[in-house]
């Protein structure tokens, strides 16, 4: 049953696996500076094992972790070896766990990275904007929560409006615009509703 509200974000655990937005997972590729020591400084690749390996400290568990816990982690391993008061900063470079799944009626259905805040018209038009014969009225997001699965049910027309906020889009998210999974879910309300103006939420299981 659908009702009126907002699609709210995940919780902790629903960042665990596989890794989540501004939580770094295998293979993502990150920047390392250690500020006036450019030798300690490098772009490294956050292996299979979530694992780093960084000048004179060796490895270091990454992944599930935000760059800036990997920072102050490797600032204090820096104090150990009698590095007097290191400056670390790790900024995410490229990611390939965190990503967001755009489908549907877009001009470039495919999965895009999520490296910083993103909102639903921001991932849509990373995908080149919904099709000529799209329905900005169909525009589903689907999503995990507390271990549950959830979907909400967005009029982009709405958003542009100011009717309500545009949603922030998270890592594993999946968008889906006019596909027939949604009309279902939400059948009676796309077919009465000339306008959405709330967004509707669906509890999946």
């Amino acid at each position: 049953m659908a009702e009126p509200g907002q699609l709210p974000p995940p919780t902790t655990i629903d960042l665990i696996a596989p890794s989540r937005p501004f939580v770094l997972g295998p293979l993502d590729q990150i920047s390392v500076e250690v500020y006036g020591l450019p030798e300690f400084s490098r772009t490294v690749q956050v292996d299979a094992s979530g694992q780093i390996a960084l000048p004179l400290v060796g490895s270091i568990q990454a992944a599930g972790k935000a760059p800036a816990q990997v920072a102050a982690e490797y600032a204090a391993s820096l104090r150990r070896q009698y590095i007097r008061d290191p400056r670390v900063t790790v900024n995410l470079t490229d990611t390939v766990s965190q990503t967001v799944s755009v489908g549907g009626a877009v001009g470039a259905p495919g999965i895009y990275p999520v490296t910083a805040r993103m909102t639903l018209l921001r991932a849509i038009a990373r995908a080149e904007g919904v099709s000529e014969f799209g329905r900005e009225k169909e525009v589903v997001v689907y999503r995990r929560v507390n271990n549950r699965d959830m979907a909400a049910l967005y009029d982009l027309r709405a958003i542009r409006q100011g009717m309500y906020p545009d949603p922030e889009i998270y890592a594993n998210d999946v968008i889906e615009i006019g596909e027939s999974r949604g009309r279902r879910i939400f059948r009676d309300v796309i077919t009465a509703a000339p306008l959405l103006s709330v967004p509707l939420i669906a509890l999946l299981n």
